[in-house]
């Protein structure tokens, strides 16, 4: 039995679950686990959890809670994040956001390695420039440019009824990680993508030259009129156990590398990335965005309707359940559902 006051309180948030589609959850009672995530594939749900912030640390710890982080003790982490260009946040990563995450796990007892190329610039110079590579050595986690890996380091992954011409390497190290966490931005992609976020940062997986006969991978890519497709089709080479979106700064025009500044002031975490991606259109689409962004339904959007045929996450909006985890955050994931909701 519950007292008035308690059914009270159950009624207020049902209604405001039943208006909204959205669900405030206040203390992290179910986190993500294998089974739940195999349900996800299957179409049934994705959670998608948003927390309302400006405080980047508390805000990634809070986040990582909804996830069983302890299953990593002694396990190796691949982290991927976003470092296309030298540019800092939100054209790359925050390195707050990378120190935390690396804590978070260490403390876990796991193994962590980042593993980057960049599209625009020398990798390695822009790690440095970023701060990357010291900040590997005062927080204990290892880099690897993926522009040096070897023919052996490589993969070729070629998937059903591709879009690539003759497929594209994938390093073997994802392959060997016991888990994969990506971190990425909120933004716009002027060169092609119309959006960067959870799926389109899976492209600095790629290889840019095959090392075999020096073909261009990237150039076949940005050149291709299948290009948000191909973008689609790189996410079968792998699944991450977590991915963390930055959204307390975005672009919602121009990117990857500089853009309209927008501060949504939310930190958005899942292990969907069709789910996290439609999340982050329709961000963008509060705040008024590209007319590649805003037009159709967002299930329309390539990238992520390639994704769906590929059953890489959730096939539909109704298949997103929207998590604010803290009051503040009701608001913006009320308007999220609006935008997922509206159709062409």
């Amino acid at each position: 039995m519950i007292n008035r006051r308690e059914f009270i309180a159950w009624l207020a948030a049902a209604f405001l679950f039943i208006i909204s589609g959205c669900i405030y959850r206040k203390d992290p009672v179910s986190e993500i686990s294998n089974e739940e995530g195999t349900r996800m594939k299957r179409g049934v749900i994705s959670k998608v959890y948003v927390l309302k912030t400006n405080e980047r640390s508390s805000g990634i710890k809070e986040l990582l809670k909804y996830f069983d982080t302890d299953k990593y003790s002694g396990k190796k982490v691949s982290l991927k994040a976003n470092f296309n260009s030298d540019d800092p946040f939100p054209a790359s990563t925050h390195p707050d956001t990378i120190s935390v995450i690396v804590d978070s796990l260490r403390e876990k007892g796991a193994s962590i390695i980042i593993a980057e190329r960049s599209g625009m610039g020398n990798t390695r110079k822009t790690l440095e420039d970023l701060g990357i590579m010291n900040l590997s050595k005062n927080h204990g986690f290892d880099v690897l440019i993926l522009d040096d890996l070897k023919k052996n380091e490589w993969i070729y992954e070629t998937p059903v009824n591709s879009h690539w011409k003759r497929g594209f390497l994938f390093p073997k190290l994802f392959r060997d990680a016991d888990f994969i966490i990506q971190t990425c931005c909120l933004k716009t992609h002027r060169f092609g993508g119309h959006f960067t976020m959870s799926l389109k940062n899976s492209v600095g997986m790629v290889a840019k030259y095959d090392p075999e006969d020096d073909y261009n991978y990237m150039s076949e890519l940005h050149s291709s009129k299948y290009q948000r497709q191909m973008i689609a089709e790189i996410n079968t080479a792998y699944e991450p156990d977590i991915i963390i979106m930055d959204g307390i700064s975005g672009f919602s025009k121009g990117g990857p590398d500089e853009g309209t500044l927008i501060e949504p002031g939310i930190m958005i975490a899942s292990n969907d990335r069709i789910a996290i991606d439609a999340v982050g259109v329709a961000t963008l689409r509060i705040y008024g965005t590209t007319g590649e962004v805003e037009r159709g339904s967002i299930f329309e959007q390539e990238q992520i309707a390639r994704a769906v045929e590929l059953g890489i996450g959730a096939s539909g909006a109704e298949k997103i359940e929207i998590i604010a985890i803290n009051n503040e955050a009701r608001e913006i994931c009320e308007s999220i559902r609006k935008k997922l909701n509206m159709v062409s």
